[in-house]
């Protein structure tokens, strides 16, 4: 079930009606069986595949938080074990038996490894990163362990965030499921707005740019380098408009019926560093990096030369986590040189006083520049493999390649891309939240979002881009 189906809209217009009819005491049960519903919709046997990581994280916590320093080790470890080997078998198993073979048969060996006719389980990276979260807070004794089974499991399955987050904290999340929730009208405009807008960035915006971006990513040798250019800009904000649509609609949905879900974007191509484009985008997963694996290996307490280390294997780490293919590795690594790149740029500038200047132009040539580096790397994420996008990179390097435009699109809907493009920019920018104070004008904004979502929204039920991580 995607969000941007009837489908959903039926079905968590039902979980909202029958969540504020029903006693307190009852409601966790409820969105509990809504979460598994949601998520077996897609496909039912891997319910069960969820169901392992939660049963072993929940009494694995138990004993952590029981046990001495030396058993909590043990214990964690075997949780995380068993979550990081559930996401090995499922997402990396094909990827290291097939480099492997091939390695192998580089060197002689006639070796081959089979191959695993499995599907990847929807967002399987994402709820497997909440529960060892959660395990981890338990081990460091910031969260206590969940007694009550149906609640621990309804923090790893909450269907507004189970498939593509946010990646939600326990301290945050769990406390929420206890508290009692009254019917509030304010947060159900602000819920609607946010909702609607996600889902107007998703269907407007994500998938009438998707038309083109895939157009060009699967025809480089018949366009020009204008073409894949423009094409490669595209992506940019069709992945962004994607991933932080469907955050809008999962925070929005959650806060409907009274939760408070974590902020996941924040303008990120208003970025004036790569630095800060990571304190902006996916804020859930570059925090729990941040948190749960860069903070260990040493975080900044350590040389120049072990933590730009660690930040480069962070980085890869975080490409790696969002598919198995070398181009997603290629990806982070190019963002960690980036931010090393800018760090060791940045104390030269501190020393010529260059940093000093705060003018409008050196602002926005920064974000500029930002965003070129941002969109560079986006290439190698969306394409299917590395030689598809040097050959990418090799058509818009080279001289002559900018003889026309042809994304198989009638100009008019390539200026109205444009138009969207920078409608989106300017809203961020000038109206970063919705205002739903006023009654009036919260119903004004809705039926407008409405309306632009029926009138322009490309219809197609494509799938969310990060459902695949």
């Amino acid at each position: 079930m995607i969000f941007n189906s009837l489908q959903f809209i039926v079905f968590f217009a039902i979980v909202v009606l029958l969540y504020f009819q029903l006693p307190h005491r009852v409601r966790w049960k409820l969105l509990l069986a809504a979460s598994c519903y949601f998520y077996m919709v897609f496909l039912p046997v891997y319910i069960f595949i969820l169901g392992f990581t939660i049963v072993v994280d929940y009494f694995i916590a138990q004993k952590i938080e029981n046990s001495t320093k030396h058993i909590k080790k043990m214990l964690l470890s075997a949780s995380l074990i068993a979550n990081l080997g559930v996401l090995f078998l499922f997402k990396y198993y094909n990827f290291f038996s097939s480099n492997l073979t091939e390695f192998l048969q580089a060197w002689g060996q006639n070796i081959h490894f089979p191959q695993l006719s499995i599907l990847l389980p929807i967002g399987l990276s994402f709820h497997t990163f909440q529960a060892m979260g959660y395990t981890v807070e338990v081990y460091r004794g910031n969260q206590k362990a969940e007694r009550n089974f149906g609640i621990f499991a309804l923090y790893v399955m909450f269907f507004p965030q189970l498939v593509a987050g946010p990646i939600e904290r326990p301290q945050n999340l769990l406390p929420q499921f206890r508290i009692p929730k009254i019917y509030d009208f304010e947060k159900l405009k602000s819920g609607l707005l946010l909702l609607t807008f996600g889902l107007f960035k998703k269907v407007v915006i994500a998938d009438r740019l998707a038309v083109m971006v895939d157009f060009g990513y699967s025809n480089i040798e018949n366009l020009s380098g204008a073409s894949l250019l423009l094409a490669v800009f595209f992506y940019a904000f069709q992945i962004y408009c994607d991933f932080s649509g469907y955050s809008d609609i999962a925070v929005g949905s959650a806060r409907i019926l009274g939760f408070e879900l974590m902020e996941n974007f924040r303008a990120p191509y208003f970025s004036q560093s790569i630095a800060e484009f990571w304190r902006r985008w996916h804020i859930s997963l570059s925090t729990w990096f941040r948190d749960y694996l860069y903070v260990p290996l040493g975080g900044n307490q350590l040389t120049t030369g072990r933590r730009n280390a660690n930040i480069l294997i962070v980085f890869l780490l975080s490409g790696f986590w969002h598919g198995a293919n070398w181009t997603f590795l290629v990806w982070g690594g190019l963002h960690g040189f980036f931010y090393i790149s800018e760090k060791i740029t940045q104390k030269m500038f501190q020393r010529l006083n260059f940093t000093n200047h705060k003018s409008v132009f050196l602002k926005y040539f920064k974000i500029i520049c930002t965003f070129c580096l941002v969109t560079f790397a986006w290439i190698f994420f969306r394409a299917e493999n590395l030689h598809q996008a040097f050959e990418i990179i090799k058509k818009i390097a080279a001289v002559g390649a900018y003889s026309g435009v042809s994304l198989q699109l009638q100009p008019n809907e390539i200026y109205f891309s444009l138009f969207l493009v920078v409608f989106l920019l300017l809203k961020e920018k000038y109206l970063p939240y919705f205002f739903s104070k006023n009654t009036a004008a919260f119903w004004v904004q809705w039926i407008g979002l409405l309306l632009a979502c029926y009138l322009f929204g490309v219809f197609n039920q494509k799938q969310f881009i990060y459902f695949q991580f």
